[in-house]
């Protein structure tokens, strides 16, 4: 199934194409030839998938193509077919010297349009624990406030891909709306490369083309691990003013990523995989006999970490412990939502202005001017008495005179 896109020219209509009649008209047909471009084709969009299209026919100019080629790599995915008939458009030459927007400004018209679309599923929420020291700035997002307006990706899906319907534009904007709330840059947040294992890369050092992991002491960098049903862990020492980002799912898990990145209700395996968890702890596993076992990878990284010398007192794993598969309207689930599912983030950095030290030197401070002020009332409550004494010394002495 397909849509058919009639891109014209202003003032062209759509006989100057001479298309042909068609004797099965497609579902949805759009006129594109006034108005905002990134409005039309947004709309063009929702419908399309809506109807599960991903094949568009567009008949348009050879001037035509070249615009809207830039208009579908902001809003469209590789997910997404284009298939261009160009036309040779004679009877509009008086606009034919009509001057067509650059990339800059296309991607300012479709940024600006994204800005203003209302977020879907409430405001933008962020969940912290009380764990992480106020020197370095963190977070984990849900799904409310974005625009993603595909239903397994409503609404602040933060991860774009060839193999999902959400745009880079959209997820950008996705992005730029948590920042907004979480108290960072945008153009700061750096994600993991997904593999699935357990690499790990030092900020700073040649960059691995995949990694589950990564570390840094550097300012000016927000660490951050996507996850669905897998688990983005986040790591800081205030001592060495370190902090890292990992993203365990089951294999990484077994791998060992949490320990890397230092030096279940609904989660299913197949029983050869869930054995590997059984070993483990025998709490990890839920009902190893079944045909798809349960497993809490939540409790196999609290695991490992312990082993590997992480106080039990210094691993939050409460904080944020709803289980995405069964709170829909919270978080994204690949176990609940298939191949085409959102993506939410576990974030970290380290703040420019260590507030947290600052108010404490402050209050050193003050405390410091008390003790002085003190210690001069001290001195001069002991002149006063030592001037009393002196007087009434003398008058002693007067009354012996």
């Amino acid at each position: 199934m397909e849509a058919v896109l009639l891109a014209l020219l202003p003032g062209c209509s759509a006989s100057c194409l001479r298309l042909s009649p068609s004797p099965s008209p497609p579902p949805l047909v759009l006129r594109l030839d006034s108005g905002s471009t990134t409005e039309t084709l947004f709309r063009f969009k929702l419908t399309a998938d809506q109807l599960g299209i991903s094949t568009v026919r567009v008949h348009t100019t050879a001037r035509g193509r070249d615009v809207l080629r830039r208009y579908q790599q902001l809003l469209f995915t590789s997910l997404y077919t284009f298939d261009y008939r160009v036309h040779d458009v004679t009877c509009c030459t008086d606009h034919a010297h009509t001057r067509s927007p650059g990339g800059k400004e296309v991607e300012e018209e479709v940024s600006g349009f994204l800005q203003q679309l209302p977020a879907q599923r409430g405001r933008v929420q962020v969940l912290t624990s009380p764990l992480i020291p106020e020197c370095f700035g963190h977070g984990f997002s849900t799904r409310a406030g974005g625009v993603s307006s595909i239903a397994s990706l409503s609404s602040l899906n933060l991860f774009s891909s060839s193999r999902r319907r959400d745009s880079v534009s959209v997820v950008q904007e996705n992005r730029r709306r948590l920042a907004l709330e979480a108290g960072f840059n945008p153009r700061d947040l750096q994600l993991v490369k997904v593999d699935h294992g357990s690499a790990v890369w030092v900020v700073g050092g040649a960059e691995p083309e995949r990694y589950d992991a990564m570390v840094t002491d550097q300012r000016g960098r927000v660490l951050a691990a996507p996850g669905a049903d897998c688990m983005p862990l986040l790591f800081a020492d205030r001592g060495s003013k370190v902090i890292g980002a990992a993203h365990a799912g089951w294999k990484g898990t077994l791998e060992g990523v949490a320990m890397a990145t230092w030096g279940g209700c609904c989660f299913t395996l197949d029983r050869e995989q869930a054995l590997h968890f059984l070993l483990l702890h025998p709490d990890c596993v839920k009902d190893p006999e079944a045909e798809r076992p349960h497993v809490n990878i939540r409790l196999a990284n609290r695991i490992l970490l312990e082993r590997g010398g992480v106080q039990p007192g210094n691993i939050d794993d409460s904080s944020v412990s709803e289980c995405t598969s069964c709170h829909t309207e919270l978080f994204f689930s690949h176990v609940r939502d298939g191949l085409d599912f959102g993506t939410q983030l576990g974030f970290l950095w380290i703040r420019e202005e260590e507030e947290g030290e600052e108010e404490e030197e402050g209050e050193e401070e003050e405390e410091g001017e008390e003790e002085e002020e003190e210690e001069e009332g001290e001195e001069e409550e002991e002149g006063e008495e030592g001037e009393e004494e002196e007087e009434g010394e003398e008058g002693e002495e007067g009354e012996r005179d």
